[in-house]
């Protein structure tokens, strides 16, 4: 029991470590495509998760990551450890801005900043949006498994895309992260665009997480999160942009959005990317989190009110993802059902194992599962049946053996 335990800790919060030959721990395998939208080659860079096996068909939802060569690393790491518990298994695409990034990323041309004339090619955001929408979703949906639940995440002005992406295509994503976003570009221009567009659309069903960093003032530390409103001078106009956004959405509640802002007093705009990561993908994705754990977990509960929390959970999911979607991994299915086993709840593990193969039908693994169950109360026939089936899923040399030694028995 303590080691079925300690393995279902494990498996479930997977802090597992893999080894390998050179490096203690490599994220992104590397991929491109080329756009034409931007007349440019784009790098990307694609996390499967680590139950993701090739030759199932199960799809997952994916986040998409701005400045992916850099940030990448960070939210594969959140993932590892958050995954299951507090969010779904995704696979997370890490989009390279190494080139162009300014470019890119910000909404509107300017030629001066601050009164110093401004050379760098910019304000190309809508071309990128269209790369975004047109060719690399196509790609990676025709290439990975991946649902259309999709989540974007950005910083700085990674952050600013990530709002106007919202503001105009929020049909595009369903959860959005905005870390430190540069709200002050351009005069505050999509600033005073967002009123209009939040009081015109409905945002029911998005999720937008948006955070500000501590550094308010550079040269003076008077300045607070209390009073930097009060300030008029340039060097507070980048947090000014951020709160009085803020302030547009949670004016203006009829619009449907999800929204969490946080303030990091301690984190700069250059720290601020991994508490905001942690945090904006725990807060958009709580509604994943296990419910009536106690009620799982206790010998006390009877079947017919597990079924209940189980059915409740699939709904639920359905209801966030749009799609079917089974509403435990199987691995947890397979871990209560060997556990009543050992508690001498035979009704209750049937159940789960039936649940597994109810949910992973084409599991080998759920089949021979349930042949656990029938061999423990010593029905040897149906034991003989869920091995010939797991048997013809599988065709592997285990199976064959047990499916003989089965057979010579009987």
């Amino acid at each position: 029991m303590r080691t079925v335990v300690f393995i279902f800790i494990c498996v479930f919060f997977q802090l597992t470590v893999n080894a390998q030959t050179e490096y203690l721990y490599q994220v992104g395998k590397k991929d491109s495509l080329y756009s034409s939208v931007l007349n440019e080659s784009r790098d990307i860079y694609i996390q499967v998760p680590e139950s993701y096996q090739s030759n199932t068909e199960e799809t997952y939802p994916v986040v998409y990551i701005l400045d992916g060569d850099v940030l990448l690393p960070t939210v594969v790491n959140v993932h590892d450890y958050y995954s299951g518990g507090f969010m779904p298994e995704m696979i997370i695409v890490g989009i390279s801005n190494a080139e162009n990034r300014t470019r890119d990323l910000t909404t509107s041309k300017i030629t001066s900043r601050r009164g110093i004339p401004y050379n760098e090619e910019n304000g190309e955001a809508d071309n990128f949006l269209e790369f975004i929408e047109t060719e690399l979703i196509p790609y990676v949906e025709g290439k990975y498994p991946v649902t259309n639940y999709r989540t974007l995440i950005g910083h700085s002005y990674a952050g600013l895309f990530t709002i106007y992406t919202l503001l105009n295509k929020p049909e595009l994503f369903e959860n959005y992260i905005s870390i430190d976003p540069s709200l002050d570009w351009d005069d505050q221009k999509l600033l005073k665009q967002a009123e209009s567009i939040i009081l015109k659309n409905d945002f029911k069903g998005k999720g937008l997480f948006m955070s500000l960093g501590g550094q308010l003032h550079m040269q003076n530390a008077d300045i607070t999160i209390d009073n930097v409103m009060q300030d008029t001078s340039e060097y507070t106009l980048f947090a000014r942009s951020n709160m009085m956004f803020s302030n547009v959405i949670e004016e203006n509640p009829e619009n449907s959005l999800f929204y969490k802002w946080q303030f990091y007093p301690n984190d700069l705009h250059g720290t601020i990317p991994q508490p905001s990561i942690k945090d904006g993908l725990i807060t958009l994705f709580e509604w994943f989190q296990m419910e009536s754990m106690d009620k799982i977990n206790s010998p006390e509960t009877a079947i017919e009110e597990l079924l209940n929390v189980i059915n409740h959970r699939e709904e639920k999911l359905y209801d966030h993802f749009g799609y079917q979607t089974p509403p435990y991994p199987e691995f947890l299915f397979n871990m209560l059902g060997y556990m009543n086993i050992d508690m001498e709840q035979l009704d209750k593990s049937k159940m789960y194992f039936e649940q597994a193969i109810k949910y992973y039908p084409k599991s080998a693994n759920a089949y021979d599962s349930m042949a656990d169950y029938y061999e423990a109360i010593t029905d040897y026939k149906n034991t003989l049946k869920y091995v010939a089936l797991a048997y013809k899923i599988s065709g592997n040399d285990y199976h064959k053996e047990r499916l003989e030694k089965l057979k010579a028995r009987n």
